[in-house]
């Protein structure tokens, strides 16, 4: 059996990671999706835009995770915090428009 070319299995390693990078962009726009909502009713009902203890639920939940799927802890905790630095500040600007009835 013959060794397969480099250049070949590249391609297909750089197509699954086309791939997964795609279906990241559309789960990620899926949770802002459903992030929104939680901003709108937050809003509507003058409840804060963060919720600390929350995030640290949702921190330990996902490196415990992290750690099940081999991925650093540490980086899935600054990913985590990254995209909630931008939902709350959805959050805030939700918070400032006026509520639509």
């Amino acid at each position: 059996m013959t060794e397969a070319d480099p250049s070949t299995i590249l391609q297909g390693l750089r197509g699954s990671i086309d791939n997964i990078d795609a279906a990241l962009i559309f789960l990620l726009a899926e949770r802002f999706r459903c992030t929104k909502q939680v901003g709108v009713l937050k809003a509507k009902h003058g409840m804060p835009a963060s919720d600390p203890s929350r995030e640290e639920q949702q921190i330990a939940r996902l490196m415990q995770l992290a750690e099940q799927a081999d991925l650093d802890p540490a980086f899935a905790e600054k990913w985590f915090n990254f995209v909630v630095a931008e939902v709350i500040r959805h959050h805030r600007s939700a918070a400032a428009e006026p509520a639509a009835d």
